[in-house]
């Protein structure tokens, strides 16, 4: 009676497993097809009152200027054997200081690091780099070669073939995402991890399929999920989309002092429209939802997490639910009137912020607003 008792608990659990497998995906392949309905309706409406230009765009040929200026740093490149695959970096300050590393986000590049390039060059080798698939890096083909492994190796063998072992990490967006697993799988890595707008991984998760309005705020996840069709709306009338991430009321930088002029708009323009940039950008999205949840999650290096208050598209209570997954010092700075495109908006804060972690000791949690 015993084992049929036990044999029947077994049964139960994996049925149960099954079923909540098969309601996740469920899930998301229902919300795919429900974000593809809207975007076909956004295609016909724009197809309605701009038939002309509609599927009209420029990719752009010659970079702008600001992407040659020499107070940024020095393009660099390095081939890492392992993968084959060559990146393209941006770096300043004396080799051999200790090396500060910064990850970028979607859909960005290095450049989205210029005002911390110019402020922490004093004190440390800077390297912003562009990441596996995006600006002059190297852009594999296939989707599988953007697995999250893959992303998280590629910046432990940056770090290595800069001569370093060690680094502080900053990592934006999904450059976050990253950031936060090569402190958890990589910890010896990590000196120090410092996050802009975007929740350990666990924690977005767990939230989201929790909280209906973070879910619709996600829903550009389930839509990236087609091949070609996401590609194509962001490509139309001059990648239109694009531009209105950065600049519209709604997504795009808050700070007035900081909107994106007409040269660093055509530098994002320049990365991403060369010929198969959307595609790699989005083939980030592409694997997300095959290695969720994690199996590891514990991150031991020091952490600074800083937040945008008027992000559109993370919810801030998730910034405060990651410190469940912090086993060392956690500061968690609250930065009014920003957007989710933090480093570019309020500059000056978050490098004030920085600093002040970088040098100060691992004493207890704290917690501030600003």
């Amino acid at each position: 009676m015993a084992r049929l008792l036990h044999n029947l608990l077994l049964l139960t659990v994996a049925l149960t497993l099954k079923i909540r497998v098969m309601g996740y995906w469920s899930l998301i392949y229902g919300y795919c097809a429900l974000c593809t309905g809207v975007a076909l309706l956004k295609l016909g409406w724009n197809i309605i009152l701009r038939p002309s230009t509609t599927f009209q765009w420029t990719v752009r040929e010659t970079p702008p200027a600001c992407l040659n200026d020499t107070s940024l740093g020095t393009h660099c490149y390095v081939r890492i054997k392992e993968s084959g695959l060559r990146f393209h970096y941006v770096a300043a300050g004396e080799r051999g200081k200790p090396l500060m590393l910064f990850l970028h986000g979607f859909p960005e590049f290095w450049f989205s690091w210029r005002h911390q390039l110019r402020e922490f060059k004093s004190e440390f080798r800077v390297v912003a780099v562009d990441m596996r698939g995006y600006g002059e890096s190297d852009l594999p083909s296939s989707t599988e070669s953007y697995r999250l492994d893959y992303l998280v190796t590629d910046i432990k063998d940056i770090v290595e073939y800069l001569g370093y072992n060690r680094c502080f990490l900053v990592g934006h967006d999904w450059g976050g995402i990253i950031a936060w697993l090569c402190a958890i799988h990589y910890p010896e890595m990590v000196t120090k991890l410092i996050v802009l707008n975007s929740p350990h991984p666990c924690v977005f998760t767990d939230y989201a399929l929790r909280h209906p309005s973070q879910m619709l705020k996600s829903s550009y996840y389930f839509f990236f999920q087609l091949p070609h069709f996401p590609e194509l709306m962001l490509s139309i009338n001059d990648f239109k989309a694009l531009k209105s991430l950065f600049t519209s009321r709604s997504t795009g930088i808050s700070c007035k002092g900081r909107w994106l002029t007409t040269e660093d708009i055509e530098a994002y323009l320049y990365a991403l429209s060369q010929p198969g940039a959307l595609t790699g950008a989005l083939n980030y999205f592409r694997n997300v939802f095959s290695v969720l949840p994690l199996s590891q999650s514990e991150v031991k290096s020091p952490v600074l997490l800083l937040w945008g208050e008027r992000d559109a598209f993370l919810e801030q209570d998730m910034a405060e639910a990651c410190r469940l997954y912090i086993r060392n010092h956690f500061r968690l700075n609250i930065i009014s009137g920003a957007s989710h495109w933090l480093q570019q908006d309020q500059p000056d804060i978050v490098n004030t912020l920085i600093w002040t972690f970088i040098k100060e000791g691992e004493g207890r949690k704290s917690y501030r607003n600003l």
